[in-house]
């Protein structure tokens, strides 16, 4: 067995892998605006990216005082369908890096605040889907999502990985946090909407996923 089979790289979706985020934020921001929050693009990425879409409803509900219809977004999911299919591409260099990663021994798998209907669509819409296969993990599967380590911790148990020997490709702070939480080393990606600022706790912030296999030397053995 190789030095770095016994380490894993755990990887967000959206953000991530998929260069989905830059797509729907608008459409978020039109939604929850809808819905009574008025809010701008920076806020709506301050306070989603990240998130679960459980905990995003718990906080819109929060803002406007009463509980959402169970169908208050079914006016917007065409649009979010529309973008995923006619122009999601996956994160520019994400797949060699991935590989990369892969050839170096490292094991790899997705923890994400998605649904897994969601990523499957995401993930084969962009190509991505056969280098995670049977290793795509989600919050739904967990208690509490971001920034909670519930669900970096499950997908560790599950890899039979030590958490210490885990390190997190996020894009976002709920992420970050989650990932410290965990125990994890956590490479902050700022290569889409996210600012570097909000990737502060990160080990170390990168904006070119190329970069990314030679920087996990320098955090796993």
């Amino acid at each position: 067995m190789s030095a770095t089979a016994g380490t894993l790289v755990i990887f967000d979706c959206d953000g991530v892998l998929v260069d989905s985020e830059r797509l729907v934020i608008d459409i978020d921001v039109a939604a929850v605006t809808a819905a009574g929050w008025p809010m701008t693009r920076e806020q709506a990425i301050e306070a989603f990216v990240g998130r679960s879409n459980a905990d995003v409803i718990a906080m819109i509900e929060s803002q406007v005082g009463h509980p959402l219809p169970s169908d208050w977004d079914a006016a917007w999911e065409a649009d979010y369908r529309r973008v995923f299919d006619e122009l999601l591409e996956p994160v520019p260099g994400v797949r060699a890096a991935v590989e990369q990663v892969m050839d170096q021994g490292r094991r790899t798998c997705v923890a994400s605040s998605g649904s897994h209907d969601k990523m499957r669509r995401t993930l084969a819409r962009t190509g991505l889907a056969e280098l995670f296969e049977g290793r795509i993990f989600s919050a739904t599967e967990v208690e509490r999502g971001k920034p909670a380590p519930d669900l970096f911790l499950h997908a560790a148990s599950r890899m039979r990985v030590d958490p210490g020997r885990c390190v997190v490709v996020e894009d976002s702070r709920y992420g970050v946090a989650a990932a410290r939480s965990a125990g994890m080393r956590v490479v902050g990606f700022a290569g889409g909407i996210t600012p570097e600022h909000h990737l502060a706790d990160a080990d170390v912030v990168i904006t070119d996923m190329a970069v990314l296999p030679g920087t996990l030397d320098g955090l796993l053995p």
